[in-house]
């Protein structure tokens, strides 16, 4: 086996928790999601909690996606029948007296609603206490504005996370890039997670109330040295530049030549002291009013980011035992960490 090259096909550790959609996406109608091959159907019952079972009907193998909630119970399209929660059959409109209900169970999944996020646990449910679903804080903390990106690519997560973790691909972002002139400082791994720990320069300095406008007139930003560092936290990432920005990316890989991940981009209150003195309903109507503030920058990072990833899963595809020349220590160590998540 080269172990080198066979990481682009590797699978995913079950045994964690990920993000599979947005809160705001499951509503009334239920929702279909993949997750590493797992077809799941995801749908809020009469008490707005969020349910998740395998996006199959066992009665004719259609998708329930396609049916309805009702309840706490999802019915199916095709001939009306219903499932619990539990994934137990509860109801056939045509069954006549002497019959019983088909003693058929769907599969499900633990479901936590957290952090504006549905995360689901796709491996052993025995497990699913012992581990948690990535912390993100800031999503309710007032001092952090919030922008999100979907990304969709055609390419194994593997190379995602490696784009991710890559501090010196700056070039390709030109006016888009946050930063410039990465350097290595320190590494350091576990079982769990790789930390990466460069020093940059940043472009953008959030110290006035004017500074959100460094978004929008690229006239108005200044280098200056600020440490940047990423973190990946399998099966995801943060990152940090100075005290001013934050990314999450939650990953959620769909199969070995697919992969979506939302990302969250926070941009930091904290510089604006009196800000803090303002009643909290105002200082929550500002991060609300401020959501998305980034999303030119983030989209247009992520689009720039995606043409390369797809470029690369392609050139693997025609020619899988082509080997490339990497310099880059922290994505040696990345692919380390993927290749002993997956096989466990």
């Amino acid at each position: 086996m080269n172990c080198h090259h066979d990481i682009r096909n590797l699978g995913i550790n079950q045994n964690h928790w990920y993000a599979v959609a947005r809160s705001i996406e499951v509503k009334s109608e239920p929702v279909s999601v993949t997750l590493w091959h797992q077809a799941i159907v995801l749908y809020r019952g009469q008490s707005g909690k969020v349910h998740a079972l395998e996006d199959i009907c066992p009665h004719r193998f259609v998708k329930l996606s396609s049916g309805r909630a009702i309840a706490e119970q999802l019915e199916c399209a095709y001939h009306g029948w219903r499932f619990e929660s539990s994934g137990k059959c509860s109801y056939v409109p045509y069954l006549v007296k002497n019959q019983k209900l088909p003693s058929c169970k769907i599969r499900t999944f633990p479901v936590q609603e957290l952090y504006g996020f549905i995360w689901i646990f796709p491996g052993d449910k025995s497990c699913s206490n012992s581990v948690f679903p990535l912390e993100i804080y800031e999503w309710e903390h007032l001092n952090y504005i919030a922008t999100i990106s979907v990304i969709k690519c055609r390419a194994h997560y593997s190379y995602l996370v490696e784009n991710l973790m890559d501090m010196h691909h700056g070039h390709l972002h030109q006016n888009w890039q946050a930063w410039t002139a990465a350097e290595l400082i320190n590494l350091s791994e576990s079982d769990r997670q790789v930390d990466a720990y460069y020093q940059a320069q940043n472009y953008y300095k959030i110290d006035k109330i004017w500074s959100i406008f460094q978004l929008f007139f690229p006239s108005l930003r200044q280098l200056h040295p600020e440490p940047l560092n990423v973190s990946y936290i399998y099966p995801n990432l943060v990152s940090n530049l100075g005290k001013d920005f934050k990314i999450n990316c939650l990953l959620l890989p769909i199969n070995e030549v697919e992969t979506q991940a939302y990302l969250i981009h926070f941009t930091s209150l904290h510089a604006f002291w009196r800000l803090h003195k303002l009643p909290e309903w105002f200082r929550r109507f500002v991060k609300q009013s401020l959501f998305g503030s980034a999303q030119k920058l983030l989209d247009g990072l992520v689009k720039q980011d995606v043409e390369m990833i797809e470029a690369e899963q392609q050139a693997y595809l025609k020619n899988p035992q082509r080997r490339g020349y990497e310099l880059n220590r922290v994505l040696v160590t990345v692919q380390k960490l993927i290749r002993t998540q997956a096989l466990k």
